[in-house]
């Protein structure tokens, strides 16, 4: 398993947290998430087939901008 922190802008409510969440805990491999749009990001603990493009990618089509990797 692996653990990685993102930092998101665009989120600006517990709503953009939880369309994140829900977005993500769909993918296959995906295992927990946890998103804060007071500290700008989103942490994710993933095995294969999930990888850091497929979230990025995940992330970016809600709207939101993958800035970094913390």
């Amino acid at each position: 398993m692996e653990n990685m922190t993102l930092k998101v802008e665009g989120m600006h409510c517990s709503g953009c947290e939880n369309r994140v969440k829900n977005a993500l805990i769909s993918l296959n491999g995906i295992t927990t998430v946890e998103a804060s749009f007071e500290n700008k990001t989103v942490s994710v603990a993933f095995n294969l087939p999930a990888t850091f493009e497929t979230i990025k990618n995940k992330i970016e089509d809600l709207g939101f901008e993958v800035i970094q990797q913390l």
